[in-house]
């Protein structure tokens, strides 16, 4: 009985270890383009080892079957922070390597040329973590996105409302702007210009900069005429240290609004703490989650210096967690079945599953079972609309002695109510 018993064993062993080798020695690759040099050099770097993180604890939770059969990873590209740079990238990884599923860009002047130049045309998947430009909905409207693209956070329409109630509640009721004129700098000034002066604010001036210039002395110069007793800047750690700095060597006032993603430890040592108590910031919202609580905890050991609160993390941490649950629940690598998939993980009525061990293994064996599954993840609930847009509530912020600390939570109603009020 005993070696029938260890016959069996054997021949079963046998037949099942094709299919675990297959599955340890085949993987799925998505494609990843952001900017790891740059201007938004940090946030690429922030957010691609949360992708690792991500794809690493999906791995382990499936464990020999694997995702839809295999592994996931990642080819990782260098934006430079250049839309024309991000569209070769992006274009390498769809002709080439054949992803369907591309994570990035970071800024909206590399996402916009990917998707409407390269993902959209293709119809490969796009999730971007950090793109916030009300440009990529316009696109989703106009059909020109095919329903490809996706972003893990809030649209600038909405944050713009939010930054210019927050600057009311400050105080800040006259300011200088200086932007990035890009994209982005143009868009969230148009929607931050247009629900602060409604709210009674006055802005002094508007002075726009290309991104890494050598010096910003005649744009902080022209921002200063007026004597303006705030300086809303709009823009990058990188060029916002030179521009901060500059501002506060002119001898300009120590009272600063700052945009998402200025909440970088970077550019508060670069500026020095001492010349920003007085700084006051938005930033896409957070609803605290065990997902929440398993980044905090697993991402600063494995990131190489970044915090768990580096911009675009969090957001690229979901955006990977969407798509390999995605994948997982499709049970396939093609492309538009992985597009249908990532609303089904995150729709309302589908058991709530979270981020790290457990709570990936639970959505794998519910997503095996053909049950619903709702990942929702470190930013909370998400649900995407037609054009892959979410909507949230948005985090209110100041830095004190060198640190961002939260200072409240505006929700979504709350930016509506005031969205209600303006001139159409």
């Amino acid at each position: 009985m005993k070696l029938l018993l260890s016959a069996t064993s054997l021949a079963l062993i046998a037949s099942l270890a094709p299919a675990t080798v297959q599955a340890q020695s085949c993987t799925h690759t998505v494609g990843m383009v952001v900017s790891l040099t740059g201007a938004a050099g940090r946030f690429g770097q922030a957010a691609s080892k949360s992708v690792d993180l991500a794809f690493g604890e999906l791995n382990k939770a499936a464990g020999a079957g694997g995702i839809a059969g295999c592994r996931l990873g990642v080819d990782l590209r260098d934006a430079q922070s250049q839309g024309s740079v991000a569209v070769d990238q992006a274009r390498q990884l769809v002709d080439l390597k054949k992803v369907p599923a591309i994570i990035g860009g970071i800024i909206s002047s590399v996402s916009i040329p990917i998707v409407t130049s390269v993902t959209g045309p293709a119809g490969v998947v796009q999730i971007s973590p950090a793109s916030t430009s009300p440009t990529l909905t316009r696109l989703g409207n106009e059909g020109k996105t095919g329903g490809w693209f996706f972003r893990t956070i809030t649209s600038d329409a909405l944050q713009g409302t939010a930054a210019a109630k927050y600057a009311m509640d400050q105080g800040m009721k006259n300011l200088a702007i200086i932007h990035v004129n890009n994209d982005f700098g143009v868009n969230m000034l148009a929607e931050f210009r247009r629900a602060y002066e409604a709210l009674g604010g006055k802005i002094s001036s508007v002075t726009p900069y290309n991104a890494q210039q050598p010096s910003y002395a005649a744009e902080v110069t022209n921002a200063l005429k007026g004597d303006p007793p705030a300086l809303y800047f709009i823009g990058y750690p990188g060029d916002g240290t030179t521009i901060v700095r500059t501002w506060v060597q002119q001898g300009g006032p120590q009272r600063f609004l700052l945009n998402d993603g200025m909440n970088a430890a970077d550019f508060i040592k670069g500026v020095g703490p001492q010349f920003l108590a007085n700084a006051f910031g938005t930033s896409s919202g957070t609803t605290k989650t065990p997902s929440t609580e398993f980044f905090a905890s697993a991402y600063p050991a494995m990131s190489g210096g970044f915090d768990a609160g580096a911009p675009a993390a969090d957001r690229a941490f979901d955006a990977a967690a969407i798509l390999g649950l995605a994948i997982a629940h499709a049970g396939k690598f093609e492309a538009a079945a992985i597009r249908d998939s990532i609303r089904k993980v995150t729709e309302p009525g589908g058991e709530v599953v979270h981020a790290g061990p457990q709570g990936f293994a639970r959505a794998l064996q519910l997503i095996k079972e053909k049950k619903p599954v709702r990942y929702v993840g470190v930013i909370g609930a998400v649900q995407f609309d037609k054009n892959g847009d979410i909507v949230g509530p948005f985090r209110t912020w100041r830095i004190t002695n060198g640190e961002v600390t939260t200072v409240g939570q505006m929700s979504m109603e709350d930016v509506q109510a005031v969205q209600a009020r303006l001139p159409k």
